[in-house]
């Protein structure tokens, strides 16, 4: 199946919450649990997009239409700093560089919007997201528990002088 990767719409509520909630109980995570969070899904397009930022979904289609299987947001910290958060893949479509082709896209997509630095977090059960991480060149800040669970920080700095069609959601 080919990933249609897209800039989330108000439509994709429900669908973006139901992913987030699968991925983490996948890694026995659970919102509101003191490290993951969801008070910001009702307000995507207050705290992404219309913040010099970013959040997309990744579709594939089925014989009933459209899946949401995947996603990623870019949220503004500063002038040259942006957090990726929200990054996941439904455990249904994990392994097949879906993850890889979101976080290609929100870095791609951070150049284009002027950020020089990438942030973002994960916790240390998360295996998959720590080798994505580490496979595309971010570094370990530090370490913090936090609910109980060890979160690990990172960044990365972004390349901005080569800037490519994935820039633009939809372009994939």
């Amino acid at each position: 199946m080919t990933l249609k990767i897209r800039r989330y719409r108000w439509s994709d509520l429900e669908a973006v919450s139901a992913l987030h909630r699968i991925c983490l109980a996948q890694v026995g995570l659970a919102s509101g649990d003191g490290v993951y969070y969801d008070h910001d899904f009702p307000r995507i397009q207050e705290v992404y997009l219309a913040n010099r930022g970013e959040f997309l979904v990744g579709e594939v289609i089925e014989s009933h239409g459209p899946r949401i299987v995947a996603m990623g947001g870019l949220r503004r910290i500063d002038d040259v700093t942006a957090e990726m958060c929200r990054l996941r893949v439904h455990p249904e479509f994990q392994r097949r560089g879906y993850g890889e082709e979101i976080m290609v896209v929100l870095e791609a997509r951070a150049v284009a919007l002027g950020y020089r630095l990438a942030r973002g977090d994960t916790t240390l059960n998360q295996h998959a997201a720590i080798a994505l991480y580490q496979k595309y060149g971010w570094r370990e800040l530090s370490r913090r528990e936090v609910g109980g669970l060890v979160v690990i920080y990172g960044e990365k700095h972004l390349v901005t002088d080569s800037v490519h069609q994935l820039a633009t959601p939809g372009a994939t």
